[in-house]
């Protein structure tokens, strides 16, 4: 295995990957640009695998000795960012991520796992005291004064394939919610992806409502949601019944017992046209004695899918928590806000998913070779910072 460096990771995302085209042609706004849109590309990328998530970060890694070892050949300022996203297609960025993961999938990474899920999430970043964009929602104190403002959007994520990839967002406009955001981006990721490319989607209980689960099953996909109070009669025929009857399987998964309840046959709510509903109920006992337990009702029928395998797809749903929503706000940045400009936001928004998706696969795919263990992340981190200070040491004196 060779390790990892710069310029490898540019050469495997513009071949392997296919990104080339739109390192060359990514959409740019600008007019009589001098700095090249690639090396702008490459050089918020390489920043962000780097967790040098700032337009200022950027600018001194560009105006370093390490700056052609970077990939990045020439200096610039964080105002020539700031210019550059507030112009870049938002909706080329969105068009070359689906094509990489339409990529992805045909060179055989998802070949491991039975069934692609898609997972829904919203979140808040990027907290400002001032509100200088339409994205802005205030923050309120328990006396209704706003006390600032952040920025919300839904994530779309890649999931229960070993590979957690998130890959799209959606932001909150005005007056907008979670809920309508998710439906418009499993709208556009299903339409960039192809109806084809998952096999499910998995959310939280906010989306088990009839207008959701029957867009997902317009779209294609099976769906696999949390019920919970917001369906009081659904759940409560279902604790009803898990309640007097033996669990159906049980296992260890890990160091945890599970135990499983799987039922298909309960009545839908007046609004869902399905014949019936089927809920399954797990409760997962660790070793300290915690209990965890949910129940989740699907489209999935038991002769397609057995309970074990949709307990996967249930607990699959955690990753864009774990591995979307908390690598990214803390390892990649996301939480930042590098310039206050709709566009801007919403472009290294999405670029910063491209650099989480580069990273994973070039360490967990590329240099996944041998019977090695796979890299960690941090452990690839360190392995570029050092390769970056190993060819810029600095002679001792005499």
């Amino acid at each position: 295995m060779k390790g990892g460096s710069p310029l490898r990771i540019r050469r495997y995302a513009r071949r392997t990957l296919g990104l080339a085209r739109f390192f060359d042609d990514p959409g740019d706004g600008r007019i009589q640009a001098r700095i090249p849109a690639k090396t702008l590309i490459w050089a918020w990328l390489i920043g962000c695998i780097l967790r040098e998530c700032s337009f200022h970060a950027v600018e001194f890694l560009a105006r370093s000795r390490a700056k052609r070892v970077l990939g990045i050949g020439r200096g610039f300022s964080d105002d020539t960012l700031a210019y550059f996203t507030e112009r870049l297609s938002v909706d080329a960025v969105r068009r070359a991520l689906g094509g990489l993961l339409r990529t992805v999938k045909r060179g055989k990474a998802f070949d491991d796992s039975r069934f692609i899920g898609l997972a829904l999430d919203g979140t808040g970043v990027a907290r400002c005291s001032k509100g200088r964009c339409e994205a802005c929602h205030p923050v309120r104190d328990s006396d209704k004064r706003v006390i600032g403002y952040r920025h919300h959007f839904s994530m779309i994520s890649v999931v229960g394939t070993s590979l957690s990839l998130p890959f799209d967002i959606e932001p909150y406009g005005p007056g907008d919610s979670e809920y309508a955001a998710s439906q418009r981006l499993l709208k556009r990721a299903v339409e960039n992806l192809g109806v084809r490319f998952a096999d499910y989607v998995v959310g939280d209980g906010e989306y088990a409502t009839a207008p959701f689960l029957h867009a997902a099953q317009d779209a294609g996909l099976h769906v696999v949601a949390r019920l919970k109070a917001n369906l009081p009669q659904l759940l409560a025929a279902a604790t009803g019944r898990f309640a007097v009857t033996p669990p159906d399987l049980v296992f260890q998964s890990g160091r945890d017992r599970v135990e499983i309840w799987d039922y298909d046959d309960f009545e839908p709510w007046e609004a869902l046209r399905w014949p019936r509903v089927r809920v399954m109920r797990y409760r997962q006992i660790r070793p300290d004695r915690s209990v965890c337990e949910a129940c989740w009702l699907t489209s999935w029928s038991k002769a397609k899918v057995g309970s074990r395998a949709l307990f996967e797809m249930a607990k699959a749903r955690w990753e864009i928590e774990n591995q979307g929503f908390n690598d990214a706000k803390c390892r990649y940045g996301l939480e930042r806000m590098p310039h206050h400009h709709r566009n801007s936001l919403e472009a290294t928004w999405l670029l910063t998913l491209m650099a989480i998706i580069i990273e994973r696969l070039y360490r967990l795919r590329y240099l996944k070779r041998g019977n090695h263990a796979p890299l960690s992340a941090i452990a690839l981190l360190r392995l570029l910072r050092l390769g970056l200070a190993a060819r810029h040491q600095v002679p001792a004196p005499g």
